[in-house]
């Protein structure tokens, strides 16, 4: 498969601009591999598609406000820092991205907040736009971190909407993320309600929680047509114990296994050992899904519906198979579903 294929004809306004008022209510479109149906559901419905024992597998990850605007030293100029990774607790050592990026140096100091807050010194140019910060800080690490948030944005993509606004540092997030680490949130999993998860329980449908720190390297542009060649960013997850079992025994008694997003999919996948079943763990994956590929886990997939060329769209199409896949976002586009982080979503079959 080549890049070229997967592109559409896309406008800028069939992206979602704000969520449904309820998360539960965005549409579904539900494709069936085996019989070569699609149809179109409200998401709530989505349980009418599972049993008694089948698993959902969520991404527990939690995104932090991840950007900060402040003005460089003797200049004044306005800059944006972009919160990759910590890289090192005790010496507020951090991996970020500036922007602009062109005049930001080793040596340089930046400022953020009223009364210059929080002070950075640039200490290393990583790449071409990334950077690492020492933040020069005197209290405690947790007067530090309370700092760096309250300076903080909710990183919703610009590409959705440029204004943050208050309601996106709850909606920018699942109902069930606990472990902090993300820059971008999980998003089929956004769909998931209080009651829509009390419901699975009531319906006895099992849950499972892995956790992948997803960064910005999940929108980074492919810029090579063979994808054979394209390197995704390395990003951090852990498969506990009691996750593993949850899965393997799903697997092992026929219930459905179903993937909530490309991140759980790639997870799953880069876990699983030759025998079908996943092995728990914790470490950094790059795993990049596209066609053809042969998937061992999952039985079924949600997904959001993605921007042309892109890694996640490229997974879809690998896992529904590229023509049907290709041939649902048509359909979408005449129905009019929503695109993008707070648009609508996919079941796959």
């Amino acid at each position: 498969m080549k890049l070229s294929q997967y592109g559409y004809e896309f406008a800028p306004e069939m992206i979602a601009k704000y969520p449904t008022d309820n998360r539960d209510d965005s549409r579904l479109m539900v494709i069936d591999r085996k019989k070569g149906t699609i149809e179109h559901r409200i998401f709530k419905d989505i349980l009418d598609y599972f049993d008694e024992k089948d698993l959902f597998v969520f991404n527990d990850t939690k995104v932090f406000p991840a950007r900060l605007y402040g003005n460089k030293e003797k200049t004044g100029a306005e800059i944006e820092i972009f919160l990759l990774r910590e890289l090192n607790h005790e010496q507020r050592l951090w991996d970020v991205l500036v922007d602009p990026a062109r005049k930001i140096r080793i040596g340089n100091k930046l400022y953020f907040g009223d009364d210059d807050l929080l002070v950075a010194e640039v200490i290393d140019n990583t790449t071409s736009r990334g950077r690492t910060l020492r933040f020069l800080f005197d209290g405690s690490y947790e007067e530090f971190k309370e700092a760096l948030y309250a300076l903080g944005e909710t990183p919703l993509p610009k590409w959705v909407r440029e204004k943050v606004e208050p309601e996106d540092a709850e909606r920018y997030q699942t109902i069930f993320a606990a472990k902090e680490g993300a820059v971008a949130a999980p998003t089929a999993g956004m769909h998931f309600s209080k009651h829509l998860m009390k419901r699975m329980e009531i319906k006895g449908v099992d849950r499972a929680f892995i956790t992948l720190h997803v960064g910005l390297g999940n929108f980074r542009t492919v810029d090579v047509e063979d994808l054979s060649k394209h390197k995704m960013d390395s990003e951090q997850f852990f498969v506990t114990d009691e996750a593993a079992e949850a899965v393997n025994s799903a697997k092992r008694n026929g219930r459905k296994v179903v993937s909530i997003g490309t991140t759980v999919m790639r997870t799953l996948e880069t876990v699983v050992s030759t025998n079908g079943m996943i092995d728990s763990g914790e470490g950094w994956t790059n795993k990049f899904i596209f066609a053809p590929y042969e998937f061992t886990v999952a039985d079924a997939m949600v997904t959001n519906f993605h921007l042309p060329y892109s890694t996640q769209l490229m997974m879809a199409a690998a896992f529904g198979g590229y023509d049907r896949i290709m041939n649902a976002y048509k359909v979408a586009k005449e129905k009019g579903y929503r695109f993008g982080t707070y648009g609508d979503a996919m079941l796959i079959l």
